[in-house]
């Protein structure tokens, strides 16, 4: 497009959606009326169509502006995420973040030391995942790591990725047992993993093909790292991050069972902020230095495949 600035006129547009009106998008973002109007015409002319639909009173999004919102909301989040990036952790900055006993404590505190080192002038409040869910309360952290896809109205996430979930069990398990060589095998196993379905069902993939075999765990449990430790002391074929394996596998105590198969359903990991406070310097600078150092974890799960 010839238009330099249609990245401004996309933040611009946004704004107005989101304050209602030309007049209030003008006096936030502090600029005359007259080159808001301009700014959204001038966007309706580089994309040929008609975004707004303008009365005295009132705006409504056309159909095509209905289909490009979104994109608009997306580069003004960039836009501002780039002003903030220039501003420096104030020091004596509090930070609350919720560590839940999913992957909270699992990934999220072995960093703890690093980042106060890395940022000594934050003050940081770890607070417990299940107390904050009780209290109600949107302010009650400022990053909460989630693994169950949950995102409340107001609140924003940000991937740090999804670990591999690998089968795996313990020599002594299979002391007088078969090891199983199809997912068919596992019905009469002891299964390991975290499920809250009434009928519980694993679902494997191969191929681009996917199987579900049924099957009542012996154990579940939201805790990964109590899974690896019931697999590790022999009780069962467990559903386990890869990343929590890699040293079980590498030193023989732990077996891949069928590891040409893939399990199916994958755990996202998400770092969760109020929208609010999304973009505050510590906030931003936590979110990132979490992206940082998790990513990489997940990212060595091929090597091991």
């Amino acid at each position: 497009m010839a238009h330099s600035m249609i990245a401004d006129d996309m933040v611009i547009f946004a704004k107005v959606v989101e304050m209602n009106g030309f007049t209030a998008a003008a006096r936030i973002l502090q600029v005359p009326k007259v080159r808001i109007s301009r700014s959204v015409a001038q966007l309706e002319r580089e994309l040929g169509v008609r975004l707004l639909e303008r009365t005295t009173r009132r705006i409504s999004l056309t159909t095509a502006g209905r289909s490009i919102l979104v994109h608009c909301q997306r580069v003004a989040l960039e836009a501002e995420a780039a002003r903030v990036a220039l501003v420096p952790v104030a020091v004596g900055a509090v930070l609350r973040v919720s560590v839940g006993q999913a992957y909270g404590r699992l990934l999220v505190a072995p960093l703890v030391p690093r980042f106060l080192e890395r940022f000594p002038e934050v003050t940081l409040r770890l607070v417990n995942a299940g107390e904050v869910g009780e209290d109600g309360e949107l302010g009650g952290f400022d990053v909460e790591l989630r693994s169950d896809g949950r995102l409340a109205e107001g609140e924003v996430a940000s991937s740090l990725g999804s670990p591999p979930m690998i089968l795996c069990a313990s020599p002594a398990y299979f002391v007088g047992k078969t090891v199983p060589q199809a997912p068919s095998d596992l019905g009469a196993q002891a299964l390991l993993w975290s499920t809250t379905d009434a009928t519980p069902a694993l679902r494997l993939s191969k191929d681009g093909g996917t199987v579900s075999i049924p099957c009542t765990p012996r154990l579940t449990s939201e805790d990964p790292q109590a899974l690896h430790s019931a697999v590790a002391a022999g009780l069962g074929i467990g559903v386990v991050p890869e990343f929590l394996c890699r040293n079980g596998l590498a030193m023989k105590k732990l077996l891949r069972v069928l590891p040409d198969w893939q399990v199916a359903d994958r755990v996202e990991l998400t770092a969760v902020s109020p929208a609010g406070r999304a973009t505050e310097p510590a906030v931003r600078s936590f979110v990132e230095f979490l992206a940082a150092n998790i990513v990489p974890v997940l990212a060595g799960a091929p090597a091991a495949r």
